[in-house]
Protein backbone atom coordinates (compact mmCIF):
# COMPACT_ATOMS: atom_id res chain seq x y z
CA UNK A 1 0.00 0.00 0.00
CA UNK A 2 2.63 2.57 0.67
CA UNK A 3 4.87 1.96 -3.06
CA UNK A 4 0.47 2.68 -3.95
CA UNK A 5 0.73 6.06 -2.38
CA UNK A 6 4.59 7.03 -3.15
CA UNK A 7 3.81 6.62 -6.97
CA UNK A 8 0.82 8.55 -6.44
CA UNK A 9 2.57 11.34 -5.03
CA UNK A 10 5.49 10.79 -7.37
CA UNK A 11 2.94 11.24 -10.44
CA UNK A 12 0.98 14.60 -8.62
CA UNK A 13 4.90 15.62 -8.01
CA UNK A 14 5.37 15.81 -11.25
CA UNK A 15 2.20 17.06 -13.09
CA UNK A 16 3.20 20.66 -13.47
CA UNK A 17 5.74 19.76 -15.58
CA UNK A 18 3.77 17.28 -17.88
CA UNK A 19 2.39 18.56 -21.19
CA UNK A 20 -1.20 18.20 -22.42
CA UNK A 21 -2.42 14.28 -22.60
CA UNK A 22 1.32 13.43 -20.95
CA UNK A 23 -0.59 13.28 -17.56
CA UNK A 24 -3.34 11.10 -18.67
CA UNK A 25 -0.47 8.81 -20.32
CA UNK A 26 1.64 8.95 -17.21
CA UNK A 27 -1.08 7.75 -15.10
CA UNK A 28 -2.12 4.93 -17.22
CA UNK A 29 1.59 4.21 -18.24
CA UNK A 30 1.65 3.42 -14.07
CA UNK A 31 -1.62 1.57 -13.25
CA UNK A 32 -0.55 -0.82 -15.97
CA UNK A 33 2.58 -1.42 -14.91
CA UNK A 34 1.15 -2.00 -11.25
CA UNK A 35 -1.56 -4.45 -13.24
CA UNK A 36 0.82 -6.06 -14.79
CA UNK A 37 3.14 -6.48 -11.28
CA UNK A 38 2.59 -9.88 -10.47
CA UNK A 39 4.70 -9.22 -7.25
CA UNK A 40 2.42 -6.35 -6.42
CA UNK A 41 0.40 -6.38 -3.59
CA UNK A 42 -3.27 -7.74 -4.26
CA UNK A 43 -4.93 -4.34 -3.19
CA UNK A 44 -2.50 -2.40 -5.12
CA UNK A 45 -3.57 -4.13 -8.16
CA UNK A 46 -7.58 -3.97 -7.96
CA UNK A 47 -7.19 -0.17 -7.31
CA UNK A 48 -4.75 0.04 -10.50
CA UNK A 49 -7.64 -2.34 -12.49
CA UNK A 50 -10.30 0.15 -11.51
CA UNK A 51 -8.02 2.98 -12.28
CA UNK A 52 -7.11 1.69 -15.71
CA UNK A 53 -10.14 0.69 -16.85
CA UNK A 54 -12.22 4.38 -15.55
CA UNK A 55 -9.29 6.19 -17.78
CA UNK A 56 -9.70 3.50 -20.73
CA UNK A 57 -13.01 4.25 -20.60
CA UNK A 58 -12.66 8.37 -20.17
CA UNK A 59 -10.76 8.06 -23.54
CA UNK A 60 -12.85 6.00 -25.28
CA UNK A 61 -16.36 8.26 -24.75
CA UNK A 62 -14.39 11.66 -24.55
CA UNK A 63 -13.81 10.49 -28.18
CA UNK A 64 -17.22 9.64 -28.61
CA UNK A 65 -18.47 12.70 -27.17
CA UNK A 66 -16.45 15.63 -27.05
CA UNK A 67 -14.64 15.01 -30.15
CA UNK A 68 -13.36 18.73 -30.11
CA UNK A 69 -12.23 18.83 -26.70
CA UNK A 70 -8.34 19.30 -25.82
CA UNK A 71 -6.33 16.60 -24.14
CA UNK A 72 -6.29 18.88 -20.98
CA UNK A 73 -9.58 17.61 -20.42
CA UNK A 74 -8.64 14.21 -20.27
CA UNK A 75 -5.26 15.56 -18.16
CA UNK A 76 -7.50 17.00 -16.04
CA UNK A 77 -9.76 14.42 -15.34
CA UNK A 78 -7.13 11.23 -15.38
CA UNK A 79 -5.51 13.52 -12.32
CA UNK A 80 -8.95 14.40 -10.26
CA UNK A 81 -9.24 9.92 -11.37
CA UNK A 82 -5.84 9.97 -9.26
CA UNK A 83 -6.54 12.06 -6.65
CA UNK A 84 -9.96 10.64 -5.65
CA UNK A 85 -8.51 7.33 -5.28
CA UNK A 86 -5.32 8.19 -3.19
CA UNK A 87 -7.99 10.45 -0.99
CA UNK A 88 -10.35 7.61 -1.27
CA UNK A 89 -7.26 4.99 0.51
CA UNK A 90 -5.94 7.64 2.71
CA UNK A 91 -9.40 7.42 4.33
CA UNK A 92 -9.78 3.91 4.42
CA UNK A 93 -6.13 3.76 6.14
CA UNK A 94 -6.92 6.83 8.33
CA UNK A 95 -10.55 5.45 9.57
CA UNK A 96 -9.23 1.72 10.04
CA UNK A 97 -9.91 1.98 13.58
CA UNK A 98 -13.19 3.70 13.37
CA UNK A 99 -16.46 1.55 14.42
CA UNK A 100 -17.55 -0.30 11.40
CA UNK A 101 -20.80 1.93 10.76
CA UNK A 102 -18.81 4.92 10.49
CA UNK A 103 -16.29 3.35 7.96
CA UNK A 104 -19.20 2.45 5.84
CA UNK A 105 -20.38 5.78 5.71
CA UNK A 106 -16.80 7.13 4.46
CA UNK A 107 -17.26 4.18 1.57
CA UNK A 108 -20.50 5.64 0.70
CA UNK A 109 -19.56 9.24 0.61
CA UNK A 110 -17.20 8.15 -2.29
CA UNK A 111 -19.48 5.73 -3.98
CA UNK A 112 -22.22 8.71 -3.54
CA UNK A 113 -19.63 11.17 -4.91
CA UNK A 114 -18.58 9.47 -7.87
CA UNK A 115 -22.46 7.92 -8.58
CA UNK A 116 -23.85 11.39 -8.21
CA UNK A 117 -21.72 12.79 -10.92
CA UNK A 118 -21.66 11.55 -13.95
CA UNK A 119 -19.64 13.27 -16.85
CA UNK A 120 -21.25 11.54 -20.24
CA UNK A 121 -24.29 10.51 -19.02
CA UNK A 122 -24.05 7.62 -20.73
CA UNK A 123 -27.18 5.30 -20.74
CA UNK A 124 -24.97 1.75 -20.74
CA UNK A 125 -25.67 1.18 -16.99
CA UNK A 126 -24.95 -2.21 -16.43
CA UNK A 127 -21.17 -1.32 -17.94
CA UNK A 128 -20.50 2.10 -16.72
CA UNK A 129 -21.60 0.70 -13.04
CA UNK A 130 -20.29 -2.95 -13.54
CA UNK A 131 -18.08 -1.92 -10.27
CA UNK A 132 -20.04 -0.14 -8.71
CA UNK A 133 -22.75 -2.67 -8.13
CA UNK A 134 -19.84 -5.26 -7.52
CA UNK A 135 -19.87 -6.16 -3.47
CA UNK A 136 -16.86 -7.43 -3.62
CA UNK A 137 -15.16 -4.71 -5.24
CA UNK A 138 -12.72 -1.97 -3.27
CA UNK A 139 -13.95 0.52 -6.02
CA UNK A 140 -16.72 0.32 -6.05
CA UNK A 141 -17.48 3.69 -8.20
CA UNK A 142 -18.88 4.05 -11.47
CA UNK A 143 -17.02 4.77 -13.98
CA UNK A 144 -19.08 7.37 -15.50
CA UNK A 145 -17.84 9.70 -13.27
CA UNK A 146 -16.53 13.56 -13.55
CA UNK A 147 -13.49 13.06 -11.35
CA UNK A 148 -12.83 16.36 -10.31
CA UNK A 149 -16.36 17.36 -9.21
CA UNK A 150 -16.30 13.86 -7.14
CA UNK A 151 -13.42 15.42 -5.68
CA UNK A 152 -15.35 17.81 -4.40
CA UNK A 153 -18.00 16.25 -3.53
CA UNK A 154 -15.97 13.21 -1.75
CA UNK A 155 -14.67 15.97 0.61
CA UNK A 156 -17.95 17.85 1.23
CA UNK A 157 -19.84 14.42 2.09
CA UNK A 158 -16.45 13.95 5.01
CA UNK A 159 -17.26 17.28 6.26
CA UNK A 160 -20.40 16.62 6.91
CA UNK A 161 -19.61 13.15 8.22
CA UNK A 162 -17.41 14.86 10.97
CA UNK A 163 -19.96 17.36 12.15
Amino acid sequence: MKRFLLSTLLILSIAPTLSAQEIYTEIRRTAQAKVNDSSADILVRRFSMFKLEALNYMAIKMKEEFPDSSADLLDKEALSLNIFITNYTRSLIENRNMPANYQKKVIKAYMDASYSNPLFNDADKEMVLSYFNDGSSLTRFSLDTDWRRAVLAAKAALKQLDK
